[in-house]
């Protein structure tokens, strides 16, 4: 029977998340910084914070629980990828980009080396980020991205072809694929954990079942009191639509994801994927997946893309039609796989800008701060966000301040209904896409794909 919901299987798998929940807020106070949002973005920034300037008072303030939200419900790729990182190149020339991404390499290796000092144990396991080709359209896209990963610096990525693909992970119809040692596997919310006692360790106030309905300078509000701080970092990421006069700042995407049982030695003896390696694919409506440390493979991907009025789930519960197409996506890739239980299926939010670009932003005539967009990669772009936020907050010109998406303002989404249409035109148009090339073996890429790119602000 598979587990529909309870926020995620990393939920379900967390022995360590044994302690009490951590008191609300009791009324009005005040703080020096006050951040918004219990995940990955808010509590790195913590983190930095304080160990960067210790006589900092520092107050987090999380809805429901640290790891409610994406940090507690993604994938589990910690990986080099930057949404925006091409427009960026556009807009502040190649050089600028290709620092942004060298400062992304380099952040993997930083998530692993804070959570070892810090006694995180969190099943990271570095074995690079294998992305694979299974259509003639999807290796030339690959082949393309594979050489714009070289020209932005990344010299260690190498190109397979389908012998030496299916030698490393045995995927049914690979034709080619790239690796990059930029990537791990993690355990999202061992990492959400951990990294939080590291922040309370160092005197960092967290203040759980505290939903903060309005930030305006140098103020946060809840429905038990007030923080006034002389600044306000607002760290919500999928959740941003939920806080008043920003409904269409981000768009709510969903993700969905299943994980099979534990498998055993005979399956992984066939399968292979001895490295660990998160793995993804070239496909318009692509997929997501890591070999766990227990044995099972998660894997994931898009389902219903958007409920309508930028809603958010309350508990992970997603559609059985989208475990369905996940679980025949699992078995396309994995053929032996066929009949394998499906022990847990869950879903959450991203949050996606409308020119789909990262951002991290500080204003210092308001003390209104925010970082985030992560469109999927906020495990690690996350941490980065964090790190140049405290420079932000403390005044400090550095080479991460000057990198070129700090401060870069993106439009709002249209308005309703027009958002839900496009969104699910959108994806429709990317699975149609995926099918036409599958059925005729086209290399290049459909027009209906390069169409709704264009029309989505992704290129």
């Amino acid at each position: 029977m598979t587990i529909n919901g309870g926020i995620s299987f990393w939920h379900a798998t967390n022995a360590t998340r044994t302690r009490p929940p951590r008191a609300p807020l009791t009324g009005d106070t005040t703080a020096d910084v006050v951040i918004v949002g219990g995940g990955y973005t808010g509590l790195w920034t913590a983190y930095y914070l304080k160990t960067s300037a210790p006589d900092l008072r520092i107050t987090v303030l999380e809805q429901k629980f640290c790891g409610y939200g994406a940090s507690g419900r993604n994938g589990g790729w910690l990986y080099n990828g930057i949404a925006g990182r091409d427009r960026y190149a556009r807009l502040h020339g190649h050089a600028a980009a290709q620092r942004l991404q060298q400062a992304m390499n380099a952040t993997v290796t930083e998530v692993i080396d804070i959570a070892a000092k810090e006694g995180i144990d969190a099943d990271i396991h570095r074995g690079g980020v294998l992305e694979v080709a299974r259509t003639p359209a999807q290796l030339t896209r690959l082949k393309a991205f594979h050489a714009a990963e070289l020209a932005f610096g990344e010299t260690d990525r190498q190109l397979h072809d389908a012998t030496a693909t299916r030698a490393r992970i045995d995927i049914a119809d690979a034709v080619g694929s790239t690796w990059t040692p930029h990537g791990a596997r993690i355990h999202p919310l061992k990492l959400v954990d951990g990294l939080a006692e590291a922040c309370e360790r160092l005197g960092v106030v967290i203040h759980e079942s505290t939903p903060v309905t309005d930030i305006a300078p140098r103020r946060a509000t809840t429905p038990y009191g007030s923080i006034r701080a002389p600044f306000v970092l607002r760290c919500t990421e999928g959740f941003t639509a939920g806080l008043k006069g920003h409904k269409r700042a981000w768009l709510p995407m969903n993700s969905s994801m299943i994980v099979t049982a534990p498998l055993p030695d005979s399956t992984w003896d066939r399968i292979g994927w001895t490295g660990a390696e998160t793995l993804g694919d070239m496909a318009h409506a692509y997929m997501y997946a890591q070999r766990t440390a227990d044995g099972r493979i998660a894997i994931g991907g898009r389902g219903v893309p958007y409920r309508y009025g930028s809603r958010t789930d309350h508990d992970g519960t997603t559609q059985p039609s989208t475990v369905a197409a996940l679980t025949r996506l699992l078995t396309a890739f994995f053929p032996a796989l066929a009949g394998v239980e499906i022990t847990h299926a869950w879903s959450g939010v991203l949050g996606v800008p409308r020119d789909w670009c990262a951002t991290v932003a500080l204003d210092h005539a308001t003390g209104l701060g925010w970082a985030g967009g992560y469109v999927g990669s906020g495990v690690a772009t996350s941490n980065l966000a964090a790190r140049t936020l405290r420079d932000l907050v403390l005044n400090a010109t550095t080479e991460l301040t000057d990198l070129p998406w700090v401060n870069h303002r993106v439009r709002r989404w249209e308005p309703e209904p027009l958002r839900w249409l496009g969104v699910q035109a959108l994806y429709a148009a990317y699975r149609e896409a995926d099918r036409r090339e599958a059925a005729t073996h086209t290399p290049t890429t459909t027009p209906l794909a390069r169409l709704a790119d264009r029309i989505s602000g992704r290129h």
